[in-house]
């Protein structure tokens, strides 16, 4: 849509004003901008943010009772990706387990089937 010197990027209406004025007002300008933003590929914050989540979610829903062990290929299909999280905690083993938030996992390879230790962070952790 192509739009004269004087009419809003947002709704097209006549400017009264400044001659460098681009918006009827803050609701338009704020509009335009939530509009164009939806157009645009997520961003990188937001994927990770969200993958971030949906991984909580998981190791959440699969963790009820402070330690747990899942197949792998379960919460795989679901969505979890073990390549985001938030920090790790090593045990006095070596076990270096991977956190999302107060959530932890470490992938184990039991009978040729992975799996995954789940536990829940603990105050001794810190």
């Amino acid at each position: 849509m192509k739009l004269k010197n004087n009419e809003c990027l947002a709704c097209g209406k006549e400017l009264i004003g400044r001659s460098d004025k681009i918006y009827c007002d803050l609701h338009c300008k704020s509009s335009y901008h939530y509009r164009k933003s939806l157009d645009e590929a997520p961003r990188f914050y937001n994927k990770v943010d969200n993958q971030l989540k949906l991984n909580r979610k998981i190791l959440k829903n699969f963790n009820k009772s402070g330690k747990a062990t899942v197949r792998a290929k379960v919460v795989l299909e679901l969505g979890f990706n073990p390549k985001y999280f938030t920090h790790y905690w090593k045990n006095k083993k070596h076990d270096v387990y991977l956190f999302v938030y107060e959530f932890g996992f470490l992938k184990k390879k039991e009978n040729n089937v992975e799996k995954y230790i789940l536990i829940k962070w603990q105050e001794y952790m810190e």
